[in-house]
Formats: structure tokens, sequence, C-alpha cells
């Protein structure tokens, strides 16, 4: 598919500028100087590798050999191609609950907070990541929990003096004032917009949330921070699946998970994970990998994520890999010019969750994140959740805006940009009472 080189204002008399240009737009190693294609025209014409067949031909038929045959196959070809294998290192983990209040009212009426250190060691080192958590104060039991990682630090979520301010490297972002890749406390509550965590705690819900740059930071360090650092094998090469960034945010929800487990207020079998953008990409390949998720929730999650490769429509693997280089692994750098070749795409992932509840949200100025092809891909897992004896997404086109479908698999194209709003949360809220029987008038158990 040819895609055409955005118009740059260069004068006329600068003829080496011209050259170089022209040089770039047909080098296939420049993906990153090519326009995006936002035109459903220009979709090349593309076959998606099959749900319910191996990858030696035969059909899968039963539910024995999706969940022994099929399903750990997918998991293995996107291990391989795509996301990374995470080093088979013994670690430790150990929890520590370093702030805790049992009335956090205000800034969070009828809550209760908890900050609690994971600290996971290996190879003779250790990493820690904090995790800040809300819960309804009054409940008669376990309470289930959305679990989402964050962009800016816990104390960006919501105006509460108590949250900790992260130490881990954060983007420098001269409109707000960060330098030295370190965020202060000055910027306590700045993305509260995405996180009503009171009509949240009003709803039966707990919620808990990790700054993701605690667990790997998100720059291409070569590999040498976070996790990374204190898992992979020391003094040897690393390989072309060696697990990516998107794969060790991925690993450090599952260790919340582990956390959950020992937490008596907390009900492990009735989290929801939750993930926007980046983390969205994330929330899959977690929950596709960690079963013990209840249900997987992608917002505006786009290449990588939800959205099919094989449309290059928006956001491209070539362009992802380019800007992205720590994402994903070395091996899928190589299918940027070759994206047909890929063993699969991302309706296999999302399929990879069933039987369990899947959420894919959209929005309808994203086109970056292809809305469209984030539709088609829950679309075309919806073989595996039949089979699994779900429902499937009986929509065969694009519901209207603002309109969320879905029972087992559940979709909606939000008005507006990237971002994540009261709406989306309402739906995902919505969704996790009909599969965690909550009663959302009664603020509890149904």
């Amino acid at each position: 598919m040819k895609i055409d080189i955005p118009a740059k204002p260069v004068s006329c008399l600068v003829v080496t500028t011209v050259l170089l240009i022209s040089i770039l737009s047909v080098h296939p190693a420049c993906a990153m100087f090519q326009k995006a294609n936002y035109d459903e025209s220009k979709v090349p014409a593309f076959e998606l590798p099959a749900v319910l067949k191996t990858d030696d031909g035969k059909a899968v038929q039963t539910y024995h050999q999706w969940t022994e045959v099929r399903q750990p196959e997918i998991l293995e070809l996107f291990r391989q191609h795509v996301y990374g294998r995470v080093p088979d290192v013994p670690f430790e983990t150990e929890f520590e609950i370093v702030e805790s209040d049992d009335d956090a009212n205000p800034p969070v009426p009828g809550a209760l907070r908890r900050q609690v250190n994971i600290k996971v060691r290996a190879n003779g080192q250790e990493k820690v990541f904090r995790m800040l958590i809300y819960l309804p104060r009054q409940s008669d039991g376990p309470i289930p929990c959305f679990l989402s990682l964050n962009f800016d630090g816990n104390h960006a979520i919501v105006d509460d003096p108590a949250v900790l301010v992260t130490d881990s490297w954060v983007r420098n972002l001269a409109d707000r004032g960060i330098t030295n890749n370190r965020t202060s406390d000055s910027l306590r509550g700045i993305k509260k917009s995405r996180w009503p965590v009171e009509e949240i705690v009003r709803r039966g819900y707990g919620l808990a949330t990790i700054y993701y740059g605690d667990i790997d930071p998100d720059y291409h360090d070569q590999f040498q921070n976070g996790v990374h650092a204190i898992l992979d094998k020391p003094g040897e090469d690393r390989p072309d699946d060696g697990w990516g960034s998107i794969a060790a945010w991925a690993w450090g929800l599952s260790r919340a998970l582990d956390y959950f487990e020992t937490a008596p207020q907390i009900d492990a079998e009735r989290i929801a994970l939750l993930g926007h953008s980046r983390l969205g990409k994330t929330a899959l390949w977690a929950g596709a990998n960690d079963p013990r998720f209840a249900i997987v929730i992608s917002n505006n999650s786009g290449c990588g994520g939800a959205a099919l490769s094989r449309r290059e429509f928006g956001e491209t693997v070539a362009r992802i890999n380019k800007v992205f280089p720590h994402w994903f692994c070395s091996n899928f750098h190589s299918y940027g010019q070759r994206v047909n070749e890929l063993p699969v795409d991302q309706h296999l992932l999302i399929a990879a969750i069933a039987p369990r509840p899947v959420y894919v949200a959209s929005a309808s100025d994203d086109r970056w994140a292809d809305p469209r092809g984030e539709f088609l891909a829950l679309k075309a897992a919806s073989p595996a959740y039949a089979l699994c004896g779900r429902d499937d997404l009986s929509e065969t086109e694009m519901p209207p805006v603002n309109q969320s479908v879905g029972q087992q698999m559940g979709y909606h194209l939000r008005q507006g940009k990237h971002d994540v709003t009261p709406f989306d949360w309402q739906c995902f809220m919505d969704f996790a009472d009909r599969h965690f029987q909550i009663d959302a008038g009664n603020g509890g158990e149904k």
C-alpha cells in the first residue's frame, strides 16, 4: 500500500532538504515520516488469521480444544511476535501497607484509603511500585474493584493531600512544570477528570491504581531500569522475543492481583482490569495472560491494542515501533512493511480472553486509534465467545455514537477525543454491574 508523504513548508532554495525528504519518503525504515491514512477507501485488502483454526490448520470445535490448544497457541504467538516473553526467573513479592485511613472523607466521601508498596525481588535486586486503593467504607463482604494503571502518578488522579507522590521517572512537560523527569505535589489532582473516584465508590466498587512508570519507565532505556532490570538474566544478550514495556506493565498488574488475594476486604475474583491508550494495550495483554482478571476493558487502545493492524488506518505497526521501540519485542519491529505476514492480529488477542467478559471502547474523533478497526476486531473475536457458550457480539455494524451494546462482549463509540470520560466510566460500571451482580441503585450487592 502506498502512503502519501505529508506536505512540508520547505523553501525552494533549500535543495538539499528537499532531496533528503524525497529520500526519506521512499525508504521503508522511515515510516514515522509517512502521513497517516484516514481514508477507508485506502484500507488495503486483507485476510485475518482464523480464530477457530490452529496454526497447523485444524478446526477448533470444542471448549476443550479452545482452552487447551488454540488459546495457549495464540498467546504463544503474541509472545513470540508482538509483546515478548517474560523471563522464566524465580521472584519473590512482599506487600507493605505504607499508609492507611479508614475515613478518607474528604476528599472521597464514604471511602477508606490504602497505599501499598509492592516489592518484587529477583536476581538479588528489588523493585518497588506503589498501589493506591479506595474502597467503600460500608460493605457487607469483599469488594469488587477496578484496577488500572495511570499516566501521571497516583497523586494526579484525586485531590487528596495524603496520596504519596512518586519519585519515579516521569516525562518532562513544560506546560506542567515537570523538569528533571520528576513530578511534584503541585500536580495533585491534575487528571481527576479521568477518575470519578467518588462515583466509583458510591456504586459499590473499589478503585486501585499504580503509576505505570513505577513498574517500568516509558522511554527507551535499553531495558536497564524498572522490572526489566531485575528479571532479565544478567550477562545474557537480549533475545528477539524479549519482553517490552507493555509486557512489563502487564506483569506488574498481575502482581497487584497477587496482593488482592491477600486482602480480605477485596474480592480478588471480581477484578475488572481497565486501561486507556497504551495502557489499554497493556490491559488486553495482561487480561489475556492472567485468567484471574474477571473482566477486561480497553479504552481507545488502538494499534497494538484492540485495533486491527492489517487495516493500516491511523497509527500503524511501522510507526508505533519507530516512535516507541521499547513497547514491543524486537520481532514485532520486522513487520512494519509486511503486516500481512504477522501470524496474529488483534482480534486474536481479544479472543484469547474468552470466555471472560471483555469491553472495547472507542471515541469518534480518535481516528489515530482507528475506532472502526477496534469494533471490527471485537466482532472478529466473536467466534471464540460463541464456542465457549457466551453471548457474542450480534451487531454487524458499529452502533450509534454514545450507545453501549453487547453482553459478554461490550462496545461503545463515544463522541469526542482520545480520553476517558464520565460516560465511559458509566458504561464500564454498568457492564461490571451485570457480571458482578451489583445493584447500582443500592450501592452494593444484589
